[in-house]
C-alpha cells in the first residue's frame, strides 16, 4: 500500500479527505462529494455513472466489469450523507478528520458510513494492483439521503430502469461497529411504522368536567401503546433477545390545544414503532384499530410511514451468498454475531425487490458512535477492514 509524504497509507489519506467533505443534513450539497468520487474512479481507471432520481440527489456508481458480465453482479452500497452535528460537544472539528496519537480519526461519518465506501474502493484498488479478475461485475454505489429515509435515493433507485440494468444478484451494505472482538452481521430489519392517532372530543371551559373529551380518549390510547412498550422492555430485559428481536414503541410527539383553560376539540399523539419480524403486521394494524374504537367516537389513526413486511435475507444453506460470506469469515477466524438491524438502512429497499443483502461494517473493538458526538474510527481498524473485505468480496465475485 503506498504512503504519502507523512508516511500515512494512501487508503487512510483518501478516507480522511472524504470525511472532510461536509455532506451533512439538512440541505446537503453533494457536488464536492461527487467530484471526489469521480476522481477515485479515474484513479482506478474504472467507468462511473451519475444518476439523478430526484433533483440535487446524485447516485454515483463505479463499475468494474467482470469476465462474465451476463452473470448477476455484486453491489457494494454506501451512503454519502451524514447526520447533523453539535460542534460544541466535539473535542475536534467534526469535519477536520483529526487523527490523534493513537490513530483515532475523529469525524462525522467515520463509522456511519464513509469508512465502508472508501474500504470498498481500496479493496478494488488492491485487486487491480494484483491483476486479479473475477467472473462477476462489481458495482460500487454511493447514494444520497439515507439518513432521512432514502426516499430521494435508494428507495426510488431500486425501482428504476437504471438499477435494473445493473443486474444485481447480491448486495453488501452497512452494519454497526462491535464493542468487543466479534463482528456484527445484519440480515434483516424490523418493519418501520410512524403513525399518528387523532382524538376528537367535547370542547369547553377548563373549569368544567365535560364528557367524552379528547384528553380522556388520548389517555386510553397512550396507555395501550405504553403498556405494549413495557411488555417489550420486559422481554428484552429477561431474555437473551437483542433490541432487533423485539418491537420498539416510542411516543415521539404530542399536539393540540390552544390555551391552558380551554378543553381542546382535538389532540394527537405520534408513535415511532419498529415491528419485530415475528409479528403479523395485518394483525397489529387490526389491534390498533380496535384500540381506537374502544377509546371512543372520533378516534382515528393514520400512517405517516408504513413499511410493508420485508423478508429477511436467508442465512442458511439455501443462500450461496451467505455460505460464501461465512466460509471466508471462518477462514479468517472472525467471530460473527448475526442480528436483525435495530434501525433502518437502504438494505431494506434492496431486499424488498427480492435481492439478498447483508449489512456488514468490518469494525470491532470499537464503541458504537454513529450519530454520536466525537464519532471516530481507528486507523488500524480501518485498514484491517480492507483486509477483511479483500477476502470476502473476492469470493463473492466468484460465486
Amino acid at each position: 500500500m503506498s504512503l504519502n509524504k507523512d508516511c500515512e497509507p494512501e487508503a487512510v489519506t483518501n478516507f480522511r479527505e472524504y470525511l472532510r467533505i461536509p455532506t451533512v443534513h439538512p440541505d446537503v450539497d453533494y457536488s464536492k462529494c461527487v467530484e471526489f468520487l469521480l476522481r477515485q474512479a479515474q484513479s482506478l481507471n474504472l467507468p462511473s455513472n451519475i444518476y439523478y432520481m430526484a433533483p440535487g440527489k446524485p447516485i454515483v456508481v463505479i463499475t468494474w466489469v467482470g469476465q462474465k458480465p451476463e452473470l448477476t453482479s455484486i453491489l457494494l452500497n454506501s451512503h454519502m450523507d451524514v447526520v447533523p452535528i453539535y460542534p460544541e460537544y466535539w473535542t475536534f472539528d467534526p469535519f477536520s478528520a483529526h487523527k490523534d496519537e493513537k490513530g483515532n480519526i475523529y469525524a462525522r461519518g467515520a463509522q456511519d458510513m464513509k469508512c465502508v465506501g472508501i474500504q470498498y474502493l481500496e479493496t478494488i484498488r488492491r485487486y487491480l494492483k494484483n491483476k486479479l479478475v473475477f467472473d462477476r461485475t462489481i458495482h460500487i454505489s454511493f447514494v444520497p439521503d439515507e439518513e432521512t429515509g432514502g426516499d430521494l435515493g435508494m428507495k426510488i433507485f431500486v425501482n428504476s430502469p437504471e438499477f435494473a440494468a445493473l443486474n444485481v444478484g447480491f448486495a453488501l451494505d452497512e452494519g454497526l461497529a462491535s464493542a468487543d472482538d466479534s463482528f456484527s452481521l445484519y440480515y434483516g430489519e424490523r418493519t418501520l411504522w410512524h403513525l399518528v392517532v387523532k382524538c376528537t372530543g367535547s370542547p369547553g371551559h377548563g373549569s368544567l368536567l365535560h364528557e367524552s373529551t379528547a384528553g380522556e380518549k388520548l389517555q386510553y390510547i397512550i396507555n395501550k401503546f405504553m403498556n405494549w412498550r413495557e411488555g417489550e422492555k420486559f422481554r428484552l430485559k429477561n431474555s437473551n433477545l437483542k433490541i432487533g428481536d423485539v418491537t420498539s414503541i416510542n411516543l415521539t410527539m404530542l399536539n393540540g390545544g390552544c390555551q391552558i383553560n380551554v378543553v381542546p376539540p382535538e389532540l394527537s399523539v405520534s408513535f415511532d414503532i419498529r415491528l419485530s419480524i415475528e409479528l403479523n403486521t395485518e394483525a397489529i394494524e387490526k389491534l390498533i384499530k380496535k384500540w381506537c374504537e374502544e377509546a371512543g367516537e372520533g378516534v382515528t389513526f393514520e400512517f405517516k410511514e408504513k413499511m410493508a413486511f420485508i423478508e429477511p435475507t436467508k442465512i442458511n444453506e439455501e443462500n450461496p451468498w451467505w455460505i460464501t460470506f461465512k466460509e471466508e469469515c471462518d477462514k479468517m477466524k472472525l467471530k460473527i454475531n448475526k442480528y436483525i438491524f435495530p434501525g433502518a438502512t437502504d438494505s431494506r429497499y434492496i431486499r424488498q425487490i427480492g435481492i439478498p443483502a447483508l449489512g456488514f461494517s468490518p469494525i470491532n473493538n470499537t464503541p458504537i458512535l454513529l450519530h454520536d458526538h466525537n464519532e471516530f474510527l481507528n486507523e488500524k481498524t480501518f485498514l484491517d477492514g480492507i483486509d477483511i473485505y479483500y477476502n470476502i468480496i473476492k469470493s463473492l465475485a466468484s460465486v
